[in-house]
């Protein structure tokens, strides 16, 4: 777990991992140069609970923290805590009895919801529902390149098989997301959960609000990355859709890497206009003649639905021949 500058809801945090049903655990927290009282905290709930392992960060940030944490840590399983959120009582039995159940090369998750001192907004809400439904039904990874699909830190897997996905050792933000890509890369299974077992706290300076590292820009490098490393087949056309924020980002990427793509939108603005040198072309059946991979960056939901349709309709399949980046 680990921990800067929470020292307003640590102790929360801490209380509802003590009074965890499953009794059998311990906590790895790693202090990442904390300005206020969470080193005091977390030392004080140590002194009376020997589960409690208490350390400072080397090398500043949340992955530092999470590698020393780990190196640190033992045991058959493993999770990762974030010291402002807070546990439902039976999260650890629920991921470990499920992990028990299936065994190694799965991962257990559990359904999630925000919490705060005022009201979720509109995106959180979709979000949390969204994401919920692939926990409940097990399809976590049919959606990786939307959004991240394991709830952090809603999750355990076997340490075996979280060192064989690589565990900390990556340098790259968001971490969470990041990790989530190994897992699907190193083909752990999602076990389906219907009981939420965590609850995220939201406030304005919560470090995935603030921190550039978590910014739209990285999670677009993120998908492109891993899409061009686990799924691109370099035998099929590359079409993106949309000429957007993110359309644009994806199709930079492209031209920096030398990737050969064709762009599409329905913007009557910019069709016919040359963008990072592409021609911005007209949706046409003929886009689909021969074999395609189609990156699809237009987010509004019923869209969405009748873009499906035309690529179901031309035999295309997806997450083989398109995916959605949001």
């Amino acid at each position: 777990m680990p921990v800067y500058n929470t020292s307003k809801y640590l102790m929360e945090c801490l209380e509802s991992i003590i009074n965890q049903t499953e009794q059998s655990w311990e906590l790895v927290a790693v202090d990442d140069f904390s300005t206020d009282s969470s080193h005091e905290i977390l030392c004080d709930y140590a002194r009376t609970d020997q589960r409690i392992t208490v350390l400072k960060n080397d090398s500043k940030g949340i992955i530092g923290a999470l590698r020393l944490a780990f190196k640190n840590s033992t045991g058959t399983f493993i999770t990762r805590m974030d010291s402002d959120d807070l546990m439902k009582p039976k999260k650890l039995e629920i991921l470990k009895s499920s992990l028990l159940a299936n065994g190694k090369k799965h991962l257990a998750c559990g359904p999630v919801k925000y919490f705060a001192d005022f009201e979720i907004g509109d995106g959180f809400n979709k979000y949390e529902t969204w994401l919920n439904g692939l926990i409940k039904s097990g399809d976590n990874f049919q959606e990786i390149y939307k959004e991240c699909v394991v709830p952090s830190p809603s999750w355990m897997c076997y340490m075996e098989d979280f060192i064989n996905c690589g565990g900390f050792a990556h340098d790259t933000y968001p971490e969470d997301y990041d990790l989530t890509f190994r897992f699907y890369d190193g083909g752990l299974k999602c076990i389906p959960s219907n009981e939420v077992l965590h609850l995220w706290r939201d406030y304005p300076t919560r470090t995935s609000r603030t921190d550039p590292n978590y910014a739209d820009n990285t999670f677009i490098d993120i998908k492109l990355r891993y899409f061009l490393q686990l799924d691109h087949d370099n035998k099929k056309k590359i079409i993106v859709w949309g000429a957007g924020k993110k359309g644009k980002k994806i199709a930079q990427k492209l031209n920096e890497q030398n990737i050969d793509f064709e762009w599409i939108c329905d913007n009557p603005n910019k069709i016919g206009h040359v963008i990072y040198g592409k021609k911005l072309l007209k949706l046409d059946d003929s886009i689909f003649l021969g074999s395609t991979q189609n990156l699809i960056t237009i987010a509004n939901t019923t869209a969405q639905e009748s873009i499906s349709a035309t690529l179901r309709d031309n035999s295309l399949i997806k997450n083989k021949d398109y995916f959605f980046f949001c």
